[in-house]
């Protein structure tokens, strides 16, 4: 468990009352996890962020109106120092690289021991990224067919995940800190990555990761 002395204050948004109860029980049983507001949907989570000062969004996906993946990018965009974290039922892997593509810190499934729930807090707050290990087992799925043989080429979950950095136009430093590794093993994978897509040059690497993110990353129904 990371030891912090700073209250870790959270934004919880799931349109099930209940559920948020039980996440909320679970958190602030954790002394320095305080759940600052609650909301039922994006644009009341949206709403609150001025005035709740959350250092975390903790959000289902699928709730009325905008998603959670939409969330994502509106915070992204307006509030790029709070940090946002996936609580889902969903194992659908589309939702997964969706949601990181578009800022998410970490992705937590629902049906996870309250631990890794908190666990995951620590690390996103920390400036790390968290992925349920049931999750981290689907990024070893190939990228998607656009029409070229290189997207069936198979990644691994760390390569999966600086494809997806890349995208959101991360440097190798931002990607390093945010996978816990060094800039050397960045480097390493962004190599890898050009040697398995058959790549020349760094720059055509990033164009590949902007240019095939929605591709990849769109959710075949309503998120």
């Amino acid at each position: 468990m990371t030891i912090t002395n700073h209250t870790i204050r959270v934004l919880l948004v799931d349109d099930h009352p209940l559920v948020r109860d039980g996440v909320r029980m679970r958190l602030e049983a954790t002394p320095h996890i305080r759940v600052v507001a609650e909301a039922g949907c994006a644009d009341e989570a949206f709403a609150l962020a001025g005035t709740a000062l959350p250092d975390i969004v903790l959000t289902d996906i699928r709730m009325p109106g905008a998603s959670g993946i939409q969330l994502t990018a509106r915070f992204r965009e307006h509030h790029p120092l709070v940090r946002v974290l996936v609580l889902s039922m969903h194992h659908d892997e589309e939702y997964v690289r969706r949601a990181m593509a578009l800022g998410a810190s970490g992705y937590v499934l629902k049906d996870s021991p309250a631990q890794q729930l908190v666990e995951a807090i620590e690390r996103v707050h920390a400036g790390r990224m968290f992925l349920s290990p049931a999750i981290e087992t689907l990024l070893h799925a190939q990228l998607d067919d656009v029409g070229n043989e290189r997207s069936n080429r198979t990644l691994t979950p760390r390569e999966a995940t600086v494809l997806q950095l890349l995208a959101q136009g991360r440097s190798n430093k931002e990607i390093a800190e945010l996978m816990g590794s060094s800039v050397r093993t960045v480097e390493t994978h962004r190599l890898h990555l050009r040697r398995k897509l058959r790549i020349d040059g760094r720059a055509a690497l990033v164009k590949y990761a902007v240019d095939h993110a929605d591709l990849q990353m769109q959710p075949s129904f309503q998120a």
